[in-house]
């Protein structure tokens, strides 16, 4: 445990900033989920409309250094592709 007042203060934010950052990757992880959900069943459409939500949602998570910039890009890319897959399936 901290001793000093300025590590206590900092220990109190790093509490709150590492439970902002839980709670966005849950986010984060249930829309992909229910990207790959979509996929699965050949929904296409509902599938490419979850997709920009999800573009937005790995940005803003890469943006706040909470996934690391690069694998948004993967994970985009990946994404795009097993969309891109389904739709020409169909």
């Amino acid at each position: 445990m901290p001793r000093r007042k300025s590590g206590i203060l900092t220990a109190r934010a790093d509490k709150k900033k590492h439970l902002h950052n839980l709670k966005v990757r849950q986010g984060l992880k249930k829309a992909v989920k229910k990207f790959q959900a979509l996929i699965a069943a050949k929904n296409a459409s509902e599938a490419a409309k979850l997709l920009t939500n999800l573009y937005s949602l790995l940005d803003k998570a890469a943006k706040k250094d909470i996934v690391h910039p690069n694998t948004a890009n993967r994970k985009k890319s990946r994404f795009k592709k097993s969309l891109l897959k389904i739709s020409k399936a169909a």
